[in-house]
């Protein structure tokens, strides 16, 4: 096949004198890659440096710190709101333990959160099979149904944060499912870039991309389906991330049933993974490109969390992630593939 992509890693190191080392010469080596795709950089240091720290989940459980949670079953009636009837007649659609409202913090026009459990704490290894597929059908019939509602908001997302260093208000597990114009700026480059690879190329860039890595055997993963899993070339989280591309789905219409399981079969793998490695929290998304186009299919990418260390609870991002927007990332892929292959 012929090479329509360029896998770029600088490598350098630092020197320095080693206080733990009676002060001897060290060197520590670092990595700078550059995405095949947008072209930005992502730095790869501090190599063994940062473990995921365990989260005492019964401690979420105690009344004083779990406080006020609107999801839950004895609030959920007077303190969630209901859709107009226009979009869901009964207010708040559920399937199972899942429970669509609208979001109070709207990200756009029609802006939801899909409530995913009865229980307030969830740890990863009871987001089974039953509750992650009521979850993402409920969420994927809300998008499809926005869609017909309001054509002009071309993207449909997914996203998910899920227990405290992600960055969730509540650990009640819950996502959120909009569709917008203004789907962020990782997405809007990705959606460009992919775009003129297409026109250069003549085909899609994912589908080279899961050749690409299929054929070296370094970063893909394996496949669930209809769905292809690999470790990034350049991770967004500190921890490294796992991606999981639909080469056949190109826009919401396009994403069946046989797609939802399929990526939940993925994610059980994946959370088994987690499980083996001790991450308890991660960020997720889900992104559907717009219609009548070819070159930019559904994709997943999962980032675990943690804090630095349960002493200050320091977050896992600096000024990196926060004010340069370059990601930093402790793993290299190649190992995560290693290991996370194990559970495919």
């Amino acid at each position: 096949m012929p090479n329509t992509m360029e896998f770029n890693i600088i490598e350098a190191e630092s020197t320095f004198l080693h206080p733990r080392k009676g002060f001897a010469p060290e060197k520590v080596r670092f990595e700078v890659r550059i995405d095949p795709l947008t072209g930005r950089t992502g730095h790869y240091s501090h190599f063994g440096a940062i473990k995921p720290q365990r989260l005492d989940l019964e401690h979420y459980k105690k009344p004083d710190v779990k406080g006020f949670c609107p999801f839950c079953l004895d609030k959920r009636d007077v303190a969630t709101p209901k859709f107009t009837a226009d979009v869901y007649p009964e207010g708040r659609p559920s399937r199972g333990e899942a429970t669509l409202i609208p979001n109070l913090f709207p990200y756009d026009i029609y802006s939801a959160v899909m409530i995913m459990a009865d229980d307030h704490v969830v740890p990863l290894e009871h987001l089974n099979n039953k509750r992650l597929y009521d979850a993402f059908v409920l969420g994927i019939d809300f998008l499809k149904k926005i869609r017909m509602l309001s054509p002009s908001l071309p993207y449909h997302l997914m996203t998910w944060n899920y227990m405290p260093p992600s960055g969730g208000g509540l650990v009640h597990p819950h996502q959120q499912y909009f569709a917008t114009e203004y789907p962020g700026n990782q997405f809007i480059d990705e959606l460009a870039a992919s775009k003129r690879f297409y026109l250069t190329h003549g085909k899609d860039y994912w589908t080279s991309l899961i050749e690409e890595e299929r054929h070296a055997g370094k970063r893909y993963v394996g496949n669930v389906g209809a769905s292809h899993w690999l470790i990034p070339f350049v991770c967004l989280g500190i921890l490294g991330d796992v991606m999981c591309v639909f080469p056949d789905v190109y826009c919401i219409e396009d994403f069946k049933e046989q797609h939802v399981n399929d990526l939940v079969a993925g994610l059980l793998k994946v959370f088994a993974y987690y499980l083996a490695e001790g991450i308890m929290s991660l960020n997720a998304s889900l992104l559907f490109g717009p219609e009548g186009q070819r070159y930019f299919p559904c994709h997943l990418r999962i980032s675990p969390r943690t804090f630095l260390n349960m002493r200050d609870c320091a977050p896992d991002l600096n000024f990196f992630q926060a004010i340069l927007g370059e990601p930093v990332c402790v793993a290299m892929p190649e190992d995560l593939c290693k290991d996370a292959r194990k559970f495919f």
